[in-house]
């Protein structure tokens, strides 16, 4: 895998003097989309290739193309190390992928996962006939399909219970998530002194 050699950079200055940390913590605040994916995928790939073997993904998202967060959640679940997600402040809409494919998962007492169905943005003058709306449907039915899916194989949600996450707007809190095995823990990070960080910054 290749990387971004900033990224490089902020894990260690120099190859050859020091070996790879055995616990990295990387800091994600930000919508999901194709940049900010890919900056994530070059954190995970720089750690992976440097032989970390734990890895805390310390998230926030509002959320953001569904494309991108699929992406995200088969890719670090392929990860060779172990994967430990914190929910650090709120993990919205696809975002919630993404959290999922933590092996274990975290979230600060203060935290909250909001849930809602998969939408599309309306260009202006966009002309919507019958066959057009149709094709949006099918792709947002799939995409929820997908998402459920996930949601389902990585907690103790139920098809009955998945499926009203779609028909309106929900936010849960660390309470319903511990309970319902989104979460398996409810705590605070904890950074030790001299942890590797990599703050992943975007452009607002």
């Amino acid at each position: 895998m290749t990387t971004d050699p900033d990224i490089d950079n902020e894990l260690h200055d120099d190859d050859d003097e020091e070996p790879a940390p055995e616990v990295v913590y990387v800091s994600f605040s930000a919508e999901i989309n194709p940049h900010t994916t890919e900056s994530l995928l070059a954190a995970m790939a720089r750690c992976a290739n440097q032989g970390v073997e734990e890895v805390h993904l310390l998230l926030s998202t509002p959320g953001g193309n569904v494309m991108h967060g699929i992406n995200l959640y088969n890719m670090l679940r392929a990860m060779p190390f172990r994967l430990v997600t914190h929910n650090v402040g709120n993990v919205d809409s696809i975002g919630n992928a993404v959290f999922l494919a933590g092996e274990l998962r975290v979230a600060c007492p203060h935290s909250t996962f909001m849930f809602h169905g998969v939408g599309f943005d309306v260009v202006q003058g966009l002309r919507l006939e019958e066959k057009t709306l149709r094709e949006r449907l099918a792709s947002v039915l799939s995409d929820q399909e997908r998402i459920g899916a996930i949601i389902e194989e990585r907690t103790s949600l139920t098809p009955e219970q998945v499926a009203p996450l779609f028909t309106e707007a929900q936010t849960k809190d660390a309470a319903y998530a511990v309970s319902t095995g989104i979460v398996h823990e409810i705590r605070d990070v904890e950074i030790p002194e001299g942890g590797p960080v990599i703050s992943l910054v975007f452009q607002r």
